[in-house]
């Protein structure tokens, strides 16, 4: 059993892991990063990469379709469904070598292909390894929940972490779970030939501004998604070729099943009574500052600390605990500032309150929502995508939730990030110049929309222009 003492111990190789270990080690630390998987973790490997990669191409056969207001005459396409998931394999094949053990090693870490799991407050068994650590973060991300529903273990299902390695399309998939995993790929999958039905328990997108989540779930069933909400599993079965999904709203029938219910945080393997580390279902224990709040040396990040489940969360955890590890620093997360993004067509991205969660913490009277539709800008006009519209909640004049529905939505919420980040007013937003013509000219005129009235519905405005005005030479 080989020894061995390190500044900073992480566990897990996924966003966060990584750029803790990157941070650190460049920084003059001493690390060893752990990792019983693949490098990259859930993202690179089963997530966020892989599913963009079949978004591109189900988006591709789609455009072939729908050519004919610009003078295209629409085809069917010829979908190559093994050829469209080889896309995916070389889209994560291009990525991994930036997540690889080869270059983090090349930076100086030590990477050790193992499982990690706590012997006492400051002791990790790794394999053949004892790793005493200085500062030790957890960054083991999450699984796909699988939900209890009889009959689910006689029937292969499949999850993000095998829907990608399926060469076979669907004839029928059957999605279980509405969110975003299972809307986009739902989409993907209908663009790509399959047939799709969506069983949601409750509403679909439902964590989303209602009126934002209609104008996507309106889209996937023109395109032929079946969504079916208020639709419990209760049963699963297959007979022959065919499976069957009973539930609270009708029986469902189809070739494949993918379960997108929700997920489920990695700590099972971490002994963490052993450390002291306190933890419920939902992740670690952890303060503001993402650190352990029953064992000081331990840190959580990403999924496994709870809350927001994005890879960009985890990377900006890593910069949280990095500033108290390394430096001593205070050092506190937020989440107020941080955006999430739905890639279905069209996309939907929010940061910070949706209009409901505004008017319940800060009253109707003091919150101020403005809009502005897709259809009013000439870009989205012009390429045909005038679907969709953007929302700011202001309060005392700054920015503090932002919906966004349409094309490039994801693209379009990082100006709003940056205001809200940095406690901007709406003023920033609206001083600033965007390109003509853009998409981006929408969140100029959102903020435009904040001043409007005040200027130009202002009778002393107009009063003092009008005084101004005699004595201008």
């Amino acid at each position: 059993m080989e020894r061995i003492k390190t500044d900073v111990l992480v566990i897990g190789a996924g966003s966060g892991g990584l750029s803790v270990a990157a941070g650190a080690v460049q920084m003059g630390a001493s690390v060893v990063l752990l990792e019983g998987r693949k490098m990259g973790g859930d993202c690179l490997n089963f997530g966020c990469v892989p599913s963009k990669a079949l978004i591109a191409a189900g988006k591709h056969a789609h455009a072939m379709t729908t050519g004919e207001p610009f003078g295209v005459t629409p085809v069917k396409p010829k979908v190559d469904y093994a050829a469209a998931k080889e896309h995916v394999a070389k889209a994560i094949a291009a990525i991994a070598p930036h997540d690889s053990q080869k270059r983090f090693e090349s930076l100086g870490v030590r990477v050790i292909r193992a499982y990690g799991s706590f012997l006492n407050e400051r002791e990790v068994k790794a394999g053949k390894h004892v790793i005493e650590a200085r500062r030790i973060v957890i960054a083991t991300g999450s699984s796909p929940l699988v939900p209890p529903i009889p009959g689910i273990e006689k029937v292969e299902h499949f999850t993000n972490e095998n829907i990608f390695d399926l060469r076979e399309k669907p004839d029928h998939l059957l999605i279980i779970g509405g969110g975003p995993i299972g809307m986009e790929m739902a989409q993907a999958h209908i663009r790509l030939g399959s047939k799709v039905t969506v069983i949601e328990g409750a509403k679909a997108l439902g964590r989303d501004d209602p009126e934002a989540a209609a104008v996507v779930v309106e889209k996937l069933r023109a395109e032929g998604v079946e969504i079916v909400e208020g639709a419990m599993a209760k049963q699963i079965s297959k007979r022959g070729k065919v499976i069957t999904i009973e539930t609270t709203n009708g029986t469902f029938k189809g070739s494949h099943v993918l379960v997108a219910v929700g997920r489920k945080v990695n700590l099972r393997k971490l002994d963490l009574d052993k450390a002291g580390v306190g933890f419920t279902k939902q992740g670690v224990k952890v303060n503001a500052g993402m650190r352990s709040v029953s064992n000081r040396r331990v840190y959580a990040v990403g999924d496994a600390a709870g809350g927001l489940q994005f890879t960009h969360v985890a990377g900006y955890h890593a910069g949280v605990v990095i500033r108290s590890m390394l430096f001593g620093l205070p050092s506190k997360a937020r989440t107020e500032h941080v955006p999430w993004v739905t890639y279905t067509d069209p996309e939907l991205a929010q940061i910070g309150l949706t209009e409901a969660e505004a008017v319940r913490k800060h009253g109707k009277g003091s919150i101020t929502t403005v809009r502005f539709d897709y259809s009013g800008n000439d870009r989205a006009i012009a390429s045909g995508n005038t679907e969709g519209f953007i929302k700011v909640m202001v309060f005392a004049g700054k920015p503090i939730g932002v919906t966004i529905v349409g094309e490039n939505a994801g693209d379009l919420i990082g100006v709003w990030a940056l205001a809200i980040a940095n406690k901007m007013k709406m003023g920033a937003v609206a001083n600033m110049v965007a390109p003509y013509p853009t998409l981006g000219e929408i969140n100029k005129r959102a903020a435009g929309a904040y001043f409007g009235p005040k200027l130009f519905a202002n009778p002393n405005v107009k009063k003092v222009v009008g005084f101004v005005q005699r004595f201008l030479p």
